[in-house]
This record gives structure tokens, C-alpha cells and sequence, in this order.
């Protein structure tokens, strides 16, 4: 039976990806690999505990013996390269990491995947390398690289490693390319997850600027499905958008969270912009929808509904996270295996 490596699958995207293979291809064996970094939380996948297709290893990309020995003991055929450090604001104050693990991380994977013949190398990276858009007109996969940020200059690194890769050695390298995702898991220090905590405990929403920066938004679910997708039909050496054609200003985001959670727009409070904002993203993925059969199926207005629903129904859940008793989930129930 087939078995992926899925690295970075205790994250946000990471864990709702596993997960969607687990309900999709029941049949694959899922190796999970991550480091347990800040964002990294085992508890997005208590439910998995038992399932003995889904094998979790705690452990950093950059092992290059460890990926080595997960590939060769499990037989991997696909990598799916999700492990990065993704906050711009901590890219800022910290760039190094940034570059240890999203450049010289994904150079180790890479190696390892050529030298272990693996199939497919999936690297899973953003919409941010591409820079700020004026008004008019959308990303498409042949937009100049022109990224704001040390975390998205870190991704572009990334993803030229991986398409030099396909050039240089004959690696099956895919590129994907995602808009702004959102949905159940994620930290609570990314935009939606972040004001709907801070208004249910009726704390002040900080919107950056005028809160007039515009992203395209994308339910988590879609974006697992546009992945899988990547990895059993793409095109190798390719680069694929994944977005819904779905723009919002940020402002207009947290005054419709605030709509559904009842709660007053004067817990609004406007804060000073960030280094190298971007001050709009938008996605053609036209070439996805027609190259891979994918299209997003979760409108914004239900989806947006049911990520409040879940965070309303997981306040335990972030809770943990925000205090950081999530990081003893690890040594709790995992610990004494090693």
C-alpha cells in the first residue's frame, strides 16, 4: 500500500491535510513528521492516536539520517513538504529561523528524496512570494517572485531549490501556491482565529493600519483537496495557484466575525502597520481548476460560520494553546514511546 511522508503535520494546514488523506485514502499509511515547534500541536490530532495508518515521529527536516530512515523503512513514494515557519510578524523579529528551516530544511528533504527515489516531492508553499498587487489583476503561476517579508523570502528560496531540483537532477518536484487559509487548528495568532478568541473574551481586536490590506481567502478543507490533487495528478515541474476568488479586506473580515458572534464593533482597535505590509494578494487559479479537476466547494459565508462554531466549541482547545499547555500533550502521550 502507498505511503506518504507528510512534514510539518502537526500545524494548522498540516494536521487538517493528514487528516483529509486519513478520510480519503484510508488505505495509505500517513508518516507524520514534525519538530513540535510553537505551532506545532499533537492535540489537532488526538483523534488519530489509535490509527495505526497514521505514524507520528517528532523530529526536525533537516535530520537528513532520520527522513532517510522514515523513507526507506515505510517505503515512502510522496513527500508532501508543509514543515516551514510561517508568522511574518516573527520573521521580522527573528529572520534566521526562517532560513534554517524553510531553506536549508527543504534542501535536506530534497536530497534525501533523490537519493531515496521518491516519486513525487509536493512543495507546499504560498501566495506571499509573489509581493503586493495594486488594485487591478491576480497572481498567476508566472508572476515575478518579489516577496515582502523574510518568511516569504525564505518560501521563494524555497520553491527555486525545489524547481532547480526537478531541472538539475530529474527530481518529480510540484510547486503549490496558496492563498490565505482558515479554518478549525489554526494558531491563534493568525488573523481570524486570533479575533475570534480576543472577542469572546471581549478583548480588543488589533487590526493593522487602516485594515484595508486585501487577501484572497481559502478554506482549509479546499486547499487539502487541491493538494492531493497535486500529488496524484500534477505536472512535474509545475507550479499550481490554489485560491477561491474570494477577496476581503481584513477590517470587513473582523466586522463579520464580530457580526456572528454578536459582539460589538467598538472592541475594534486600529494599530500600527507592520514592516513591508502587502497591501493586496489575489490568485488565478485557473490553471489548477483545469490541469487537476480541482475547484473549491466551501463558500466564504458558511465557512466563515463554521470555523467561529468550532472555536466557540474547542475554547479548550485554544485556550491550551495560548497559555502553552498543549506543548505537555506530546510527553503526555507520546513521550514514553520515544
Amino acid at each position: 500500500m502507498p505511503a506518504v511522508l507528510v512534514t510539518g503535520g502537526a500545524g494548522f494546514i498540516g494536521s487538517n491535510f493528514v487528516r483529509h488523506l486519513r478520510r480519503e485514502r484510508p488505505d495509505w499509511t500517513v508518516v507524520n513528521l514534525d519538530k513540535l515547534t510553537y505551532a506545532g500541536n499533537l492535540e489537532s490530532l488526538a483523534d488519530l492516536r489509535e490509527d495505526d495508518k497514521h505514524v507520528f515521529v517528532r523530529g526536525d527536516i533537516a535530520d537528513a539520517e532520520l527522513v532517510t530512515r522514515l523513507c526507506e523503512r515505510y517505503g515512502v513514494d510522496t513527500i508532501f513538504n508543509l514543515a516551514a515557519e510561517s508568522h511574518v510578524d516573527r520573521s521580522i523579529l527573528g529572520p534566521s529561523v526562517f532560513v534554517e528551516t524553510n531553506v536549508s530544511g527543504t534542501q535536506v528533504l530534497l536530497d534525501v528524496a533523490r537519493r531515496a527515489q521518491v516519486k513525487r516531492f509536493v512543495q507546499v508553499s504560498t501566495d506571499e512570494v509573489y509581493g503586493s498587487l495594486g488594485a487591478e489583476g491576480r497572481f498567476s503561476e508566472t508572476s515575478a517572485l518579489k516577496p515582502s517579508s523574510p518568511y516569504s523570502a525564505s518560501k521563494a528560496a524555497a520553491d527555486l531549490l525545489a524547481l532547480a531540483y526537478h531541472r538539475t537532477f530529474g527530481l518529480d518536484v510540484v510547486v503549490t501556491r496558496c492563498s490565505n487559509n482558515y479554518g478549525p487548528y489554526q494558531f491563534p495568532e493568525k488573523l481570524i482565529p486570533l479575533m475570534i478568541a480576543n472577542a469572546l473574551e471581549e478583548k480588543k481586536l488589533p487590526v493593522y493600519g487602516d485594515g484595508l490590506h486585501v487577501r484572497d481567502w481559502i478554506h482549509v478543507e479546499d486547499h487539502c483537496a487541491a493538494l492531493l490533487a497535486a500529488g496524484e495528478r500534477a505536472r512535474a515541474g509545475e507550479v499550481y495557484n490554489v485560491g477561491s476568488d474570494n477577496e476581503w479586506p481584513n477590517l470587513r473580515i473582523v466586522r463579520e466575525l464580530l457580526r456572528i458572534l454578536k459582539k460589538p464593533e467598538s472592541l475594534i482597535e486600529h494599530v500600527k502597520d507592520r514592516p513591508g505590509h502587502d497591501r493586496r494578494y489575489a490568485i488565478d487559479a485557473r490553471k489548477t481548476r483545469a490541469e487537476l479537476g480541482w475547484s473549491p466547494s466551501i463558500a466564504f459565508a458558511e465557512g466563515l460560520e463554521r470555523t467561529v462554531s468550532w472555536y466557540v466549541a474547542n475554547r479548550t482547545w485554544w485556550d491550551r494553546v495560548r497559555t502553552g499547555e498543549y506543548r505537555a500533550y506530546y510527553e503526555q502521550n507520546y513521550g514514553a514511546r520515544g
